[in-house]
């Protein structure tokens, strides 16, 4: 799944438990009309994918590993890279309020009913988890004495 800051989702795509999600094909589709910035876990930190998603117009934006060089980074996306546990909240909503979690579907078509119809309920949701982000711009001359 894919949300904005607003707690909102932007995308999701589902796969096979033995499937890993970070398959350059399952990314490919999961971000196809999106743009921007991403912030992912060290898990998706990957020179192919990340190249792959710049071409597309997405800037992917992860933590770097112990073993990795230090690089500069603004410190807007410091800030936002530990707020990337929201999308674990909507998960825990999805499954503790949208009862998502049900484990004994006779069919495949009850078993995506009951996954689409947990999504659509948590777009309904009033309150969502969200970040209280607000930009400030100022233009403001600063004068230095030489």
């Amino acid at each position: 799944m894919i949300c904005n800051e607003k707690g909102e989702l932007l995308s999701f795509y589902l796969t096979k438990g033995n499937i890993d999600d970070r398959n350059p094909k399952h990314i490919k589709k999961l971000t196809e009309q999106l743009f921007g910035r991403i912030y992912a876990g060290k898990g998706y930190l990957s020179k192919a994918l990340w190249e792959m998603l710049f071409a597309d117009g997405m800037q992917l934006i992860t933590k770097i590993r112990k073993n990795m060089k230090e690089h500069i980074m603004e410190l807007r996306d410091k800030l936002l890279l530990r707020k990337r546990a929201i999308i674990e909240t909507i998960n825990d909503e999805l499954k503790n309020l949208c009862q998502v979690e049900h484990t004994r579907h006779r069919s495949v078509n009850n078993f995506i009913m009951n996954i689409l119809g947990a999504l659509v309920a948590y777009c309904f949701f009033p309150k969502k988890p969200s970040l209280n982000i607000e930009e400030v711009k100022t233009n403001q001359l600063f004068l230095t004495a030489a």
